[in-house]
């Protein structure tokens, strides 16, 4: 009962946070099978009186005599390698081993970043997804995505440039996520399984009370604890085993029989050892990229390792550090155009902005300005941003980006903290279930969770998507969690290959990037024409910033030039016989969409000037709709003025830099130009 009271006293304390963000990162340790030396060199550090084996096995040796006990962890996790390297740049990728048991454990890598684990460091690239424009095209697409429906996007255009980047074939590939920690919860990939590895730990550094133990941290578990096999088999007789398991649905503290996996049977049958003590920590979502384990379990479950262990009581058996995530390896150009566009791009697309909640954005938008712009920009009561400049009187030109993203909102709350949400805009439902959240609180913080999974999908889309942050009803509310609020995933803006950027809402942090780059070269007392910029918001699933824009200016408007998402045909995954604008080539005039098309006239005077010019333009037809659109029913045209995109409406968008600053640059002729 003390212990339970603890536990439980624990568990609401300060201490909690702490405990959880040093047992993420465990669970965030980059394992895979057979590559298990990319943590165990650096555990090593943290961990005195470890040593490694021939096998890749970490082991302590902690008392003498009898009896001898092992207990052991498995430290290596689900990944996978890269199986086929193509000559356009792209990679095929295979699973290591049986893989997870989980059915969406692929699916739910689809559309997300990833690290490839090479020689030389870890690198990031993305899983490629269908553009979520081109839903009509995909329609049909009802099965649950396999591996062998996985295509890696490194940011490569050969594969010459796959070796330059030094991944090879075999190279491991795992899930780009941070250690997370929220409420009184952990979750990630093999989550279970980690925290037994950080309760071993802990344990190891205490006193058993009489005979040895061996403490494992065993490599290849998941091909039937093979590393184990090699430790019992070098110590000769072992009397007692204890084997700290997968996370499961329910607690496990029980004996089972010897023959854990087929093979490792007779190995302790031959040590003499006769039953196995097998522990296991509850889990939800057992076997997903969110499966969690609460913090009770957690010191529930080093507990019982403890007592398994032979460890006196009272011995210190604290949780103690992980390694650092390894450091993102860059393969980045050194241009300083493209630096600095990727800098500030980062900075918008790592910034949460659900339709309605855009305020964090817009206040970046205002403070990379320039002064003079900073002290005439004007705001409405939605939330929109513009600046005018050039004469006071005549029509004018309106260059308009977006600072919202898709997104979903809070729609109810259940008492048990559930939270059903609604979508905003064209998401693409399948790349947010069982993915890491957040939820926007009116104060500007933000509160963790994860997006819940299915355990029996019947088809690829999910019905209906909820969201947990650890919290019940009540709980949530004190925090300020109520519904209408929005929920945006974890982001993060990554430089991948030489020129390419890949960032969720890159769809409209690219086009705000580019108004805010080309409104730097713009001298509004040398303009003979008037020029609007504005940063509209709730773009996704509405227009309804727009329209209040193009209500207030839309009658002096004479074109209105969106600055959004030309959405490519350029990836494996769609047909290219429409939209078909290839990365790096140049910005892109959206010249037909869903909803208006460019008149004859203008797209022509765009198309010369950046000939003359010398500047790069492809131009086109694609799907979907923008801001533009509402000015065209106050009798002003629209255009686009794009940069070509992969994977749109996914947590894995990708652009070229090169585009972005060339789309600066048009841009900036475009509004220069007299009329």
């Amino acid at each position: 009962m003390r212990y339970v009271l603890a536990v439980l006293l624990f568990a609401s304390t300060a201490h909690a946070e702490e405990a959880g963000e040093l047992l993420a990162r465990w669970v965030a340790l980059d394992a895979p099978m057979g590559h298990e030396h990319i943590t165990t060199d650096r555990l090593l550090e943290l961990l005195p009186g470890w040593a490694r084996d021939v096998n890749g096995n970490l082991t302590r040796r902690v008392g003498s005599g009898e009896p001898r006990r092992v207990v052991a962890c498995g430290l290596d996790g689900h990944a996978y390698v890269v199986s086929q390297i193509r000559d356009d740049g792209y990679l095929r990728l295979h699973r290591m081993g049986r893989g997870s048991a989980h059915p969406l454990w692929d699916q739910a890598h689809e559309g997300q970043q990833v690290r490839v684990l090479t020689d030389n460091g870890p690198l990031v690239g993305v899983i490629g997804i269908a553009n979520g424009h081109f839903a009509s095209q995909h329609r049909g697409e009802s099965q649950v995505v396999t591996a062998d429906e996985l295509w890696l996007d490194v940011g490569a255009e050969s594969a010459d440039d796959v070796a330059a980047m030094g991944i090879r074939l075999l190279d491991p590939v795992v899930r780009n996520v941070p250690p997370w920690s929220y409420a009184r919860e952990v979750a990630g990939a093999d989550a279970g399984a980690r925290i037994g590895c950080a309760a071993v730990a802990a344990v190891s550094k205490g006193a058993v009370a009489s005979g040895e133990t061996v403490f494992v941290m065993s490599a290849q578990h998941r091909f039937g604890w093979v590393g184990l096999g090699g430790v019992v088999t070098r110590l000769g007789r072992v009397d007692e085993l204890v084997i700290v398991g997968d996370g499961e649905r329910g607690r496990r503290d029980e004996s089972v029989a010897t023959d854990v996996s087929r093979r490792l049977g007779p190995v302790l049958e031959r040590a003499g050892v006769q039953t196995v003590r097998w522990l296991a920590p509850a889990v939800e979502d057992a076997g997903s990229l969110v499966e969690r384990v609460s913090l009770v379990e957690a010191e529930v479950l080093k507990e019982s390792v403890r007592r398994s262990a032979g460890v006196r009581d009272g011995t210190s058996t604290e949780w103690v550090a992980a390694p650092e995530p390894l450091a993102i390896r860059s393969t980045a150009s050194d241009d300083a155009d493209e630096s600095d566009a990727a800098l500030l791009l980062r900075r918008l697309a790592e910034t949460s902005a659900a339709p309605g909640h855009e305020l964090p954005v817009q206040r970046i938008v205002r403070e990379a300005m320039p002064a003079w712009a900073h002290d005439q920009a004007q705001v409405d009561e939605l939330g929109n941003l513009w600046l005018v400049m050039g004469p006071e009187a005549g029509a004018a030109d309106v260059f308009i980006a977006h600072m919202d993203e898709v997104a979903y909102t809070i729609e109810s709350i259940a008492p048990s903290g559930v939270t059903e949400l609604r979508r905003r805009g064209g998401v693409v439902e399948s790349a947010w279930e069982g993915q890491l959240a957040k939820v926007q609180l009116e104060s500007g913080d933000e509160l963790r969770g994860v997006f819940l999974t299915r355990e029996a999908p019947e088809q690829k889309r999910p019905e209906r998507v909820r969201a947990w942050f650890g919290w019940d009803a009540n709980e949530l509310a004190d925090k300020g969690v109520r519904p209408g609020l929005g929920v945006t995933g974890y982001k993060e803006g990554h430089r991948i290959g030489a020129h390419r950027f890949a960032a969720r809402s890159l769809d409209d942090r690219a086009g705000t990037t580019a108004l805010l780059r080309a409104l730097q070269g713009i001298d509004p007392s040398a303009l003979d024409h008037r020029v609007i910029f504005a940063w509209s918001v709730q773009e996704e699933g509405g227009l309804i910033g727009a329209a209040a824009l193009a209500e207030r200016f839309g009658t002096e408007t004479r074109q209105a030039f969106s600055i959004d998402t030309f959405v490519s045909s350029d990836t494996p995954l769609e047909s290219p016989h429409f939209a078909y604008a290839p990365l790096g080539e140049g910005p892109v005039l959206r010249s037909i969409e869903n909803s208006s098309m460019a008149p004859l006239s203008e797209r022509r005077r765009v198309l010369a000037l950046a000939r003359a010019e010398g500047l790069p333009i492809q131009y086109g037809l694609t799907q979907g709709g923008t801001d533009g659109t509402t000015f065209t029913f106050w009798g002003a045209a629209n255009a686009g003025l794009s940069w070509p995109g992969r994977y749109s409406h996914s947590p894995a968008e990708v652009l070229d830099l090169r585009d972005l600053v060339e789309l600066s640059r048009l841009i900036g002729l475009v509004a220069n130009t007299p009329r």
